[in-house]
């Protein structure tokens, strides 16, 4: 009983975030989507692209049910999952994605939490693991890129929040203003220190 309301709880979130990093494509345009953000080239598509091949190798590789999609060796990783190649569309990425969604949540489905699994890109002893602890993995890694993605936005447009339900109105005026208060705190603090 108490398995089946923590597969449930954890996939529910998962979805969730899911959902919400895709989000924060909406409305941009496809230079802004793929366009490098930090210093290290992050970008939304990007991130897309990589939690996608993140997610098809740890609900694949790992419990023997590879992804039905085509993923280069993981020893082979060379960075490339990180961004959105000129040849690769936006929708071919997302379509990806939500395919990895469909083969991961049957995996989700088929096993029990207990499952054994064997990560073979992590350090021994750790390679051994199961299910519940590739979900709650999983499920911090979307988080954590969905997060990213939240600052990524905002660093585009402005734009906000975690759904479209719990985005409001962009208030320029205020948002300076708050922007100002805090930058005077740091300034405060710096100066009294020694």
């Amino acid at each position: 009983m108490i398995d089946e309301f923590a597969k449930d709880s954890l996939r529910g979130r998962l979805r969730r975030d899911r959902e919400s990093l895709l989000w924060k494509l909406d409305g941009l345009s496809e230079y802004d989507a793929r366009r490098p953000l930090t210093v290290t080239g992050t970008n939304l598509l990007g991130l897309i692209k990589h939690v996608a091949g993140v997610e098809a190798r740890y609900f694949g590789e790992v419990f023997g049910r590879p992804s039905p999609e085509p993923l280069p060796r993981w020893q082979d990783h060379d960075g490339s999952d990180l961004w959105a190649a000129g040849d690769e569309t936006r929708d071919q990425i997302i379509q990806f994605y939500r395919r990895t969604w469909e083969h991961s949540d049957a995996t989700i489905d088929a096993l029990a939490l207990d499952t054994p699994g064997h990560v073979p890109w992590w350090p021994e002893p750790h390679a051994r693991t199961t299910l519940f602890a590739v979900l709650v993995h999983v499920l911090g890694e979307t988080n954590r890129h969905a997060g990213h993605a939240d600052i990524l936005r905002e660093g585009v447009d402005g734009r906000t929040g975690m759904r479209p339900e719990h985005e409001t109105r962009i208030d320029e005026a205020a948002r300076a203003a708050h922007r100002a208060r805090i930058e005077r705190a740091a300034e405060s603090a710096a100066s009294v220190q020694p």
